[in-house]
């Protein structure tokens, strides 16, 4: 009986002690980041789209069945998204959106501020007037740049923003759309090719306009393997995954990692973290049981052929298990999915995230 008091009290003790860890850990990760400065598609967005005046929105059911409140969001997700997962790891709220803010006069863009929006691409001729363009977007920042200089000073300002993380989601749509318009075309390897440097050319001008901005910690996520979506499978006979867009995927990611390794070795005091959602979710997708989940090719919610054929509408049918599936909608990965990659983006390392992880990015 003393045995088993011992080693209860043990457990019991080492069960207090890991959580104090873990308590630690995250404090010390919310010290060194004091906001999250977003950027990017509807991967990432968290509201801004309920502001425009676009088709491109998710404020209607079933998106945000599952998050807390059950209600829409305009999150394109059953619950939350990727940039909720990285605030709550890094102990932060998740960032509002722009649009939200920008109509009050004492908005407090010190917090962290999301501008990424549904349907934005590299290239300002994505979705042209049906969201936040990539430009725009900076356009946005540089005046909350402004902003924070006039209200914490100029020296107290560049700081802050040194030690936050500029959070970075792009390129998707545009892979996408290319690759929508010239597979049944034939396209070869060279236009795409050519595309891709395009674009790469277009993200190389952005990012260094983001560092003259004073981004210092970049985090950089990555264009998954589009192909693969329920919206591009649907498009083939076979319901294979587009080849395409999956080798422009990874020649965008690879060419990315190139562009932001250049500049960190101009600028001695910029880090990155790069992300390869094409690598990482390729694995849920080629081996799901192995991951938790049941269903990698179609969608959960949706109507058609592998639920692809119509978006996500209160109409659609949805799946009753979300956690199960990869893919939530057409285009988007459920919450289950986006937690999981993010798990990986924050602790993990190469192949999926290199040079270093966000936690380590966070501790510089």
């Amino acid at each position: 009986m003393g045995v088993n008091i011992v080693a209860s009290c043990s457990l019991a003790a080492l069960m207090v002690f890991m959580a104090a860890s873990l308590f630690l850990s995250t404090v010390t990760v919310a010290a060194s980041v004091p906001a999250v400065y977003v950027f990017g598609d509807s991967l990432a967005d968290v509201g801004n789209n309920d502001y425009l005046v676009t088709v491109l929105k998710a404020d209607f059911s079933h998106n945000g069945m599952d998050y807390p409140g059950g209600k829409a969001t305009g999150r394109f997700s059953n619950g939350k998204n990727s940039a909720d997962f990285i605030a709550e790891k890094l102990g932060l709220a998740t960032s509002p959106p722009y649009l939200a803010l920008s109509s009050s006069s004492n908005a407090n863009y010190a917090n962290g501020v999301s501008f990424a929006s549904g349907g934005a691409g590299v290239s300002n001729a994505t979705n042209t007037d049906l969201c936040i363009t990539f430009d725009k977007q900076i356009e946005y920042y540089s005046g909350v740049y402004a902003s924070l200089a006039r209200s914490l000073g100029q020296a107290q300002s560049d700081n802050h923003l040194a030690k936050s993380i500029f959070a970075i989601t792009i390129g998707s749509n545009d892979i996408i759309h290319y690759a929508k318009a010239n597979t049944a075309a034939g396209a070869g390897d060279g236009p795409s090719q050519q595309y891709v440097h395009t674009l790469i050319q277009s993200l190389t001008g952005q990012l260094q306009s983001l560092y003259n901005l004073g981004a210092r910690k970049v985090l950089f996520l990555g264009t998954g393997p589009v192909g693969c979506t329920p919206s591009l499978r649907e498009l083939s006979s076979t319901k294979d995954c587009s080849a395409l867009a999956n080798a422009m995927a990874v020649q965008y990611n690879k060419a990315a990692e190139a562009v932001l390794s250049g500049m960190s070795a101009q600028h001695p005091d910029l880090h990155y973290a790069l992300f390869d959602s094409s690598a990482a979710l390729l694995r849920y997708i080629d081996q799901p049981a192995a991951y938790g989940f049941a269903e990698a090719k179609a969608a959960c919610c949706g109507l058609g052929d592998m639920h692809a054929k119509i978006a996500c509408t209160p109409l659609s049918a949805y799946c009753a298990n979300r956690s199960d599936h990869v893919f939530w909608d057409f285009y988007h990965p459920t919450e289950a999915t986006a937690q999981k990659l993010t798990d990986t983006a924050f602790d993990g390392s190469a192949p999926f995230i290199f040079p270093i992880n966000i936690r380590q990015l966070s501790a510089i």
